[in-house]
């Protein structure tokens, strides 16, 4: 029953956005845990880690594409290496069940308590957990299935982590509803209490207009992946590209992440100088995804920027959290690196907090790719230039590839994090992709434009800035963390409370 419901799990995310089975699989999970009283802290653990590998293994499944298809490896073997990376994502999941159990014996707590209480705080903690430890992996944490949802409200308060906590409280409220019936109206108006808060709170407007609208344009190539680095195509993606820079001016134009396929050392020497030429003379800023070449060894995943305010030395951001295998290799593993043929394997990045870059009244803050999973890094960037030193960012862009994916619930899952951390800053999220999705965020998280994925072609919009600070800009997830531990305190507290009731009944019955 675990194991199915975190398969089904991945209908709750885009692009079926089926979000109440985010949380009717959640009350399955927490159900069968709270029911397991003959059962070893092991076998519970178990429970937890099916629900996360069912979740993580048809969640993440277009893994298989990039293995096969760009990588040559045999399906067989495609499928244990998936396999193995579910199981590890998985033992997140089975911490929380184990680890909640074992509260709910050790403080001898309700089962009601347990399930509101302790189930839900532990479950937030561990996905936060995924999301840093090895460098983290969060995609498809709970909060994500709920852009859409009236839980969506609480982004701009608790982020990603705090959404899905709240989720695992209405995910608790239904199964002791299903463990205790006669509490059923109070559960009911729980869980309608956080839902209407919820749309409330997305309601509320953190954050204001500031400056006037920019012309964006951004441009998506439809590189097929298999040609991208192929040395007899790599003069037609230069002149791809150099085209659909030129064949517009804009306030600003976006490519996707390495659209160039060349480093910047191999670049024809007139190229970067002829595109910096165009957006001088037609007043135009670009921000060009390429791998930049520093020294022997030393290439950036890196976003370069042209225009009026730099005219002598280019805007430049570097990609700082890098993908493990993809752009950095883990101890011992470069002979995995050499069989997936990943044409940049270790890639360096720069320490400087990363500014953003001005385009008319505005401020663009890119991040490239992977990046737009961590929310914590974006908000306290966000915060940090908040100090009155350096200019706010008043939009966010992400520059990607995702074609190594094809044409997969990678790309919508993608946009529906970028989503998410619209909603978590107040501010829009631009998105330039080579294969998909390229796309227009608002400052609500709402989708207002987009282009086709597998497509070739621009899309143009006038975007709106907006200034002002959210809560979680101000806290991170360390609002999350701190409601999660009150949560547990007040747990014990309960126990603690209830052992001591339990003792004075007993004595009174000596007595008597």
């Amino acid at each position: 029953m675990a194991l199915l419901a975190g398969c089904l799990n991945v209908l709750s995310f885009a692009p079926f956005h089926f979000w109440p089975l985010e949380c009717l699989g959640l009350a399955l999970l927490f159900f069968v845990a709270i029911q397991s009283k003959e059962y070893t802290l092991l076998r519970v653990a178990l429970l937890g880690w099916s629900y996360g590998f069912g979740a993580m293994f048809c969640g993440i499944s277009w893994l298989i594409i990039l293995m096969t298809r760009y990588n040559d490896l045999p399906l067989w073997l495609s499928l244990i290496g998936l396999a193995l990376l579910a199981s590890y994502l998985a033992i997140f999941a089975a911490i929380a069940m184990l680890l909640g159990t074992y509260l709910q014996r050790r403080w001898k707590l309700s089962a009601a308590i347990t399930l509101l209480m302790v189930f839900p705080a532990i479950w937030a903690i561990s996905e936060w957990l995924r999301g840093w430890v090895l460098t983290g992996f969060p995609w498809l944490a709970s909060g994500y299935a709920h852009t859409a949802s009236p839980l969506a409200g609480y982004a701009a308060v608790l982020g990603v982590y705090g959404v899905g906590w709240i989720s695992a409280v209405i995910a608790a409220s239904v199964a002791v509803t299903v463990v205790q019936p006669k509490v059923w109206k109070q559960m009911f108006a729980l869980i309608v209490l956080l839902l209407v808060i919820g749309a409330g709170l997305r309601q509320y407007a953190w954050t204001q207009p500031t400056g006037q609208t920019i012309s964006v344009r951004l441009l998506q190539g439809n590189v097929d992946q298999n040609l991208k680095f192929d040395m007899e195509h790599v003069n037609e993606s230069l002149r791809l590209y150099h085209d659909m820079i030129v064949a517009e001016p804009a306030d600003l134009i976006a490519t996707p992440e390495t659209a160039l396929p060349l480093p910047s050392s191999q670049l024809p020497i007139e190229y970067l100088p002829s595109l910096n030429a165009f957006t001088q003379a037609s007043h135009s800023r670009l921000l060009l995804g390429l791998v930049t070449h520093d020294g022997p060894k030393q290439y950036s995943n890196s976003a370069l920027g042209f225009g009026h305010e730099y005219q002598t030395q280019a805007f430049r951001y570097d990609k700082h959290h890098l993908v493990p295998f993809g752009e950095f290799i883990p101890f011992g593993f470069r002979w995995f690196i050499n069989m997936m043929k990943i044409p940049f394997g270790e890639l360096s990045t720069r320490a400087e907090l990363p500014q953003a870059m001005q385009v008319k009244d505005q401020y663009v803050l890119p991040n490239i790719c992977y990046e737009s999973l961590f929310g914590e890094e974006i908000s306290q960037q966000l915060r940090m230039q908040s100090d009155g030193k350096n200019a706010v960012a008043s939009i966010l862009l992400n520059m990607s590839n995702l074609a190594w994916y094809g044409d997969s619930i990678a790309i919508p899952q993608h946009l529906q994090i970028s989503q998410m951390r619209s909603l978590e800053t107040g501010r829009p999220m631009l998105q330039a992709t080579n294969t998909g999705a390229t796309a227009v965020i608002n400052a609500k998280g709402e989708v207002i434009a987009q282009i086709a994925s597998q497509s070739r072609g621009t899309l143009s919009a006038q975007v709106q800035g907006m200034r002002g600070v959210t809560p979680y800009i101000l806290y991170g997830n360390a609002s999350i963390l701190a409601l999660a531990s009150l949560s547990l305190l007040l747990a014990f507290l309960s126990g603690f409370i209830a052992s001591i009731r339990t003792k004075k009944l007993t004595n009174k019955s000596l007595v008597s």
